[in-house]
């Protein structure tokens, strides 16, 4: 389609009208030009300014569910400091060393078979602290953060209905399942601990000198078979059986126990993924690493000695009796499940795949379900 512009000549460019031609017989004005890009412009303007308000919606949210989740986190922290002086005399009454170290200063006649038992009991119950505080920490991150998830949802504005995803009835009852670690869990997993000790240093002398690399291998040695266990995964520990969780079933379940075997039901789901148990692993790592630290303070050598200018293999050369090594393993409990912020407490919560990981359930079940569809 071709154009032809028609100017008269008593109407020049600047005062004159102007006219449009098209072959086609249409035509239009400056004024009507002048119309069209002013309806563009506040068009334009409009859709901006929607623009505008639905980043600083999206931003407010964003912040808020950051601000949300970081509360969270605090809280995850908080209750596992406060879980560890049940978790430590849980483990204490079951492994009870004290009354051995008691009875050994009546000088019995049976004194080095109480030794045997203290050896066994005394390595049992760190390296079972060891485990049972890092599957608390890993354990509660998950919970922690579904339950978080679900109550940021149901907080959000414009939410379809009503019914919350995590009434107060439900969270409590749903986190009152990490009493199965404390309980049926917990010595679950320290039959099998100490099997693998009494597999591992049943048969060695109180007089047997180790080294502190020595007593690390010791540790991987019992590590390697309690998790090789071909029975149980590790996070069999941390939750009932399903069974156990339905074993009401046949008295009528409420709405609020419906909910809880999901959100149950989710969490093994989580602990069955990959993620979780490459965090537990980690957690576990750190967690006997240092173990290991805190031993160490006893395995430097004086002052003065030659080993000591060698930082590196001082720790090699310097050997300590197992009856001497019991004691000091035997109090290790006390650093492990401490309430007070420890630098073996610290390490876990603090560690960086801990909280990618507690940032991934939180974005999972913060998510609403037609959004992750």
């Amino acid at each position: 389609m071709s154009c032809v512009v028609d100017r008269s000549s008593d109407h020049d460019c600047t005062g004159g009208k102007v006219l449009v031609n098209y072959q086609s017989g249409g035509s239009f004005s400056s004024g009507d030009v002048l119309s069209g890009l002013c309806f563009l412009s506040k068009y334009a303007q409009k859709k901006i300014r929607e623009l505008q308000e639905k980043e600083a919606t999206e931003y407010i949210a964003q912040a808020r569910r950051q601000f949300h989740f970081e509360s969270n986190q605090r809280t995850c922290n908080m209750t596992v400091l406060s879980m560890l002086p049940p978790l430590r005399e849980a483990i204490i009454s079951q492994l009870n060393s004290e009354s051995l170290t008691v009875l050994l200063k009546t000088r019995p006649a049976n004194k080095l078979e109480i030794w045997e038992d203290l050896k066994i009991i005394s390595f049992t119950r760190s390296v079972v602290a060891v485990y049972t505080t890092c599957m608390l920490v890993v354990l509660l991150r998950v919970q922690l953060n579904i339950i978080g998830g679900y109550l940021y949802l149901d907080n959000s504005v414009g939410r379809s209905t009503t019914t919350p995803l995590a009434p107060p009835d439900v969270q409590q009852q749903y986190l009152s399942s990490i009493q199965h670690l404390l309980g049926d869990g917990l010595t679950e997993l320290m039959t099998v601990v100490k099997k693998a000790v009494q597999n591992s240093l049943g048969g060695m002398s109180l007089k047997q000198s180790l080294s502190l690399l020595e007593l690390e291998q010791q540790l991987s040695w019992i590590r390697a078979e309690v998790e090789a266990d071909s029975e149980h995964s590790l996070s069999w520990y941390l939750l009932a059986d399903d069974e156990d969780v339905l074993s009401d079933q046949a008295c009528g379940l409420t709405e609020n126990d419906v909910v809880t075997i999901r959100l149950l039901n989710e969490t093994r789901d989580m602990l069955d993924s990959p993620d979780f148990t490459t965090v537990l692993n980690t957690c576990l790592n750190r967690g006997f690493s240092r173990l290991l630290d805190n031993l160490a303070e006893f395995f430097r050598p004086p002052p003065g000695d030659s080993a000591s200018s060698f930082a590196t293999d001082s720790l090699s050369a310097v050997s300590l009796p197992l009856a001497k090594i019991i004691p000091i393993i035997n109090g290790q409990i006390n650093s492990i499940c401490s309430e007070t912020p420890s630098h073996f407490v610290q390490d876990l919560l603090m560690n960086n795949q801990v909280k990618e990981f507690a940032a991934n359930v939180y974005e999972t079940f913060s998510t609403p379900q037609e959004l992750q569809k």
